[in-house]
């Protein structure tokens, strides 16, 4: 009799297997829901689905808040959002985010992008990185009026570009300020603010009040391992250790200010600290700000926004764009 059970020579417990055939179970992953293009009936807020790109396919999740006669004509800040998951969990379809970004554009009142980059394993980094910034060049584009999207050409305000993102999506902030810096997007678009919540950076030695013992066996070594397995350098490549050998300089972050956002209890919380310290001593001539919120772990705001901490999130974020 012969065993209907597929081997699994790879899994991330309880996140992800991957079997033998190839076929991939994500086991933590929410599910996907619907836009709302004749707006959410809590918020308000209208949201629809685009292909940016149909090879490689790239597609977003466009949210624009609701509009009234006295604001309707008002251009409206421009967030480029990346979703986090570790490069190999969720979706900018997924219930979790776009409850989030309905709640955040709501109360923010910023049009914004929600980018569905290819995740590992079965697309490996850099995917998901070169996706992001195709992502960006794609907004740029429609600066000039010349893009297909009517809600950025008629809504969105080119001199207010933001990019965001949460853990994994952090870490694509990061770099894509870095590369913002070297290589400039279409039409002389500037990206104004970056904003990083509960980055993922991580490197061979631990820091801070991260454990001593086991730094090897820690699921930021591990997921980085997973998704990127080829890369130079392993978890001391620039890309997730902003220190490592070879990192380019922070002076050049291709961006005007950024908000570092950490919470007290999350494993990756001195590394955001660590993050926001090497930008303020690097040289660059913008401004960062760092706002923690204590007694909190990892991506709190985005699992529980009605929570007291979560809205003090959404705040800041609102201050830190429109200050």
């Amino acid at each position: 009799m012969t065993s209907t059970t597929k081997e699994v020579p790879i899994e991330l417990l309880p996140f992800i297997r991957v079997y033998k055939d190839g076929s991939v179970e994500r086991l933590e992953d929410t599910p996907i829901v619907p836009p709302s293009p004749d707006q959410d009936p809590e918020t308000g807020v209208s949201s629809k689905d685009i292909t940016i790109s149909e090879n490689p396919s790239i597609s977003a999740r466009l949210y624009l808040p609701k509009l009234t006669a006295h604001n309707q004509n008002q251009k409206l800040p421009i967030l480029v959002y990346f979703h986090g998951g570790g490069f190999f969990l969720e979706s900018a379809f997924s219930s979790l985010y776009h409850r989030y970004l309905n709640n955040l554009v709501s109360q923010i009142h910023v049009l914004t992008i929600s980018v569905e980059y290819r995740l590992a394993p079965e697309h490996l980094l850099p995917a998901a990185y070169e996706d992001c910034w195709a992502a960006l060049q794609w907004v740029a584009s429609h600066s000039a009026g010349n893009g297909k999207e009517p809600w950025l050409i008629n809504n969105g305000d080119f001199e207010r570009i933001f990019i965001g993102g949460d853990s994994a999506g952090a870490n694509m902030v990061h770099n894509m300020a870095v590369k913002a810096g070297v290589e400039s997007l279409p039409c002389g678009v500037k990206i104004l603010g970056a904003y990083l919540a509960h980055s993922y950076f991580w490197s061979s030695k631990p820091i801070g009040s991260e454990p001593k013992e086991g730094h090897e066996k820690s699921l930021p070594y591990l997921f980085w391992n997973f998704v990127y397995p080829s890369v130079t350098g392993g978890v001391d490549n620039p890309m997730v250790n902003p220190e490592g050998p070879g990192a380019p300089s922070l002076a050049g972050l291709g961006c005007d200010r950024m908000l570092v956002c950490v919470a007290g209890k999350d494993l990756m919380k001195d590394r955001g600290v660590w993050y926001f310290e090497m930008v303020r001593k690097s040289g660059w001539k913008g401004e960062v700000e760092l706002f923690e919120v204590e007694e909190e772990d990892h991506i709190f705001h985005i699992r529980n926004i009605e929570t007291h901490n979560a809205k003090a999130m959404v705040k800041r974020l609102a201050s830190f764009i429109f200050e």
